[in-house]
C-alpha cells in the first residue's frame, strides 16, 4: 500500500510518527486497512515532538498522532488511534460484546502495562546500563512477568484474543524490541510462534518500516 494519500494536503490522512513501537502500531494498522496515507516524520532524537506546531496537533508532545482530513477528527494516543480506525475502516475490532470487551481488556492491558513498563526496561537497561540497578532489576523482573503473561495468554491460541485483531497490532512492536530487553524468545514458546507468525505478514512488515525503512529485528531463522 503506498503511503503517498495524494497531492491534495485537504483529503486523507496524515501521520505524525517515528520508529518506536508505538509509532508503529499506527502505521501497521494503516497498512492493514489498506488505505492510503502521508508520513510526516516527527525525529523525536532531534526534538521535533516540542514544536509549537506539532503541539497543537498533540498536546502530550509525543507520537504518534493522526490528522484525517477527510473527517476533521485529530487524533493523539495510539490506542485511541488505533480504535479509530478500526471503526472507520472496519478492520480488526469486533462489534460490541463479548468479543469486544475481551479485546478492550487486552488492548488496555499493553497500553497500561506492556507498553509503559517495557518502555522502562528500554530506558534504564539499553540506554542507561549501570546507573540505576535498582530500576533495572525491577524493571526486568517486570518485562519477564509481562512476558509470562502473554505466553500463558497465547498458549493453544494464534493470536491474543484467537482472532488477529488490533490487540496484536498494538502488542507486537513492542516484543519485537526483546534485544533491547535483554529477553530470550525462545524461553516463551507460544509467544516466539506469535511473534514470528507475525513478522511475515506483509501489512506487519510494511508498517513496521514506517517512517524509516527498517528490517524485522531477529530473522526467522535466527530463532529457530
Amino acid at each position: 500500500m503506498s503511503k503517498v494519500a495524494s497531492n491534495n494536503k485537504n483529503t486523507g490522512i496524515d501521520l505524525y510518527t517515528w520508529s518506536t513501537p508505538n509509532g508503529r502500531k499506527v502505521s501497521i494498522m494503516l497498512e492493514e486497512c489498506q488505505v492510503p496515507y502521508r508520513v510526516i516524520p516527527i525525529d523525536i532524537t532531534q526534538g521535533d515532538q516540542n514544536s509549537a506546531e506539532y503541539n497543537a496537533i498533540s498536546p502530550n508532545n509525543k507520537i504518534p498522532a493522526i490528522v484525517d482530513h477527510d473527517t476533521g477528527v485529530t487524533l493523539m494516543e495510539s490506542g485511541a488511534i488505533l480504535m479509530y480506525l478500526a471503526r472507520k475502516y472496519e478492520r480488526l475490532l469486533a462489534p460490541i460484546g463479548k468479543k469486544y470487551w475481551e479485546q478492550m481488556e487486552w488492548l488496555m492491558f499493553q497500553m497500561a502495562h506492556v507498553g509503559p513498563m517495557l518502555g522502562q526496561t528500554h530506558h534504564f537497561v539499553k540506554f542507561n546500563p549501570g546507573k540505576a540497578p535498582y530500576a533495572e532489576a525491577r524493571y526486568r523482573k517486570e518485562n519477564m512477568r509481562l512476558y509470562q503473561v502473554l505466553e500463558d495468554r497465547l498458549d493453544r491460541r494464534e493470536f491474543i484474543c484467537d482472532e488477529y485483531s488490533i490487540v496484536d497490532v498494538a502488542t507486537w512492536p513492542w516484543i519485537s524490541r526483546f534485544q533491547y530487553q535483554q529477553m530470550d524468545l525462545l524461553d516463551y514458546p507460544a509467544l516466539c510462534e506469535w511473534y514470528l507468525r507475525l513478522s511475515v505478514r506483509p501489512p506487519v512488515v510494511r508498517g513496521y518500516s514506517v517512517p524509516q525503512e527498517l528490517t524485522i529485528p531477529v530473522p526467522e531463522e535466527e530463532l529457530l
